[in-house]
């Protein structure tokens, strides 16, 4: 009995002991990991930009599959956010500034620690080198959740060197996997759509997109509107020579709906058209090579271009589906002219009626 009562005291010097000594540990922390990656700058930050794509290459997921990332509204940019929950672990990231392809700016809580991050990317020798900054204030708990994982220093640079390390095989494979297929004609069905309209640099696109089809997914549930299928862009016009171009990111509706003056939202008509269609799997920055591949086609098999045609990409699958680049189904479409080819390889599919169109709305050229 006696041995038990001073076992039980000799516990709780050790408790109290280990208590003061995590007490002690100073609370403030700057942390500083520099690492180069193979692919380019602009690449790595359009990807580290959202933070959908953060549980593919964290390590705090890839330690605990278990954890669960959610989403707000926002994930792209400045103001944007996500949470997660998982093995005693839980926290938050916000974007706090960015500039384009140069730094991202934010502030972290992770199990009650708080710091200010950056994350900076510069040309150099081989790729990208990547500069990941931490500074801030570690709580009680996470003193001692990181002095169990080897010190909560070195817990927190193992953190930055194992997610660096990790975001360079993700991109690796995530953005240089992809397969484009050309699939031929087509009757590319009519719809109504509500539709916001912006120009961009047509280098720009993929990041726009990152950010507009989330927002416009997020305008349908904050309204209460029922979308009839995936979000799809229409090109108005797409200038190489200037590298700008006009461009509507759209949600089909099922009939015509009234937006309120003033809003950046309107509403519009496609009219069902022939089309030769080509599928990209895999991330929007190899549209542009999809889209070559889908011209080569139409010379290839005499086709000739409705220039004065509608031009569209369809979201099959998209980032608010699927977090990873590589799963990412994009239909395109380029209208042909009235004009017979001499040879077709490939009948016509006819794709079912989303809606029967009137004419009562805003429309785009067949």
């Amino acid at each position: 009995m006696r041995i038990l009562k001073y076992l039980f005291l000799l516990i709780l010097l050790v408790a109290f002991a280990a208590t003061v000594y995590v007490a002690t540990l100073k609370a403030d922390f700057e942390v500083q990991t520099t690492m180069v990656l193979k692919s380019p700058r602009a690449t790595l930050f359009d990807y580290v930009n959202d933070y959908r794509n953060w549980e593919t290459f964290v390590s705090w997921k890839k330690n605990n599959p278990e954890t669960i990332f959610s989403y707000p509204k926002n994930t792209v940019g400045t103001h944007g956010t996500c949470r997660w929950t998982g093995d005693n672990q839980e926290g938050n990231l916000m974007t706090t500034s960015v500039r384009n392809a140069e730094f991202i700016s934010q502030k972290i809580n992770y199990n009650g620690a708080e710091a200010i991050g950056k994350i900076t990317f510069e040309d150099t020798l081989g790729g990208t080198k990547i500069t990941w900054k931490l500074k801030g204030k570690m709580s009680f708990g996470y003193k001692i959740y990181g002095l169990l994982r080897g010190g909560p220093i070195q817990n927190i640079e193992q953190m930055q060197q194992e997610s660096l390390a990790q975001l360079d095989k993700t991109i690796a494979y995530e953005i240089n996997t992809y397969k484009i297929k050309v699939d031929g004609l087509v009757k590319k069905t009519g719809t109504f759509y509500i539709k916001q309209t912006i120009n961009s640099e047509i280098g720009k696109i993929p990041y726009n997109l990152r950010i507009l089809i989330p927002r416009m997914v997020n305008f349908f549930a904050k309204n209460h509107i029922k979308s009839t299928g995936n979000p799809f862009v229409i090109y108005h016009s797409y200038d190489v020579a200037h590298g700008v171009s006009k461009l509507s990111v759209c949600m089909p509706i099922e009939k015509e709906i009234f937006i309120s003056e003033g809003s950046d939202m309107s509403t519009g008509l496609l009219y069902p058209f022939q089309a030769v269609k080509t599928t990209l799997t895999g991330d929007y920055s190899h549209t542009r090579e999809a889209w070559g591949k889908t011209r080569a086609y139409l010379s290839k098999n005499h086709l000739s271009e409705n220039v004065g045609g509608t031009q569209i990409e369809v979201y099959r699958k998209n980032m608010m589906q699927i977090a990873n680049p590589s799963k990412w189904i994009t239909d395109i479409y380029i209208p042909v002219g009235v004009s017979q080819p001499t040879s077709v390889p490939k009948p016509i599919v006819v794709e079912p009626i989303v809606s029967q169109p009137t004419q009562n709305a805003e429309t785009e050229n067949p």
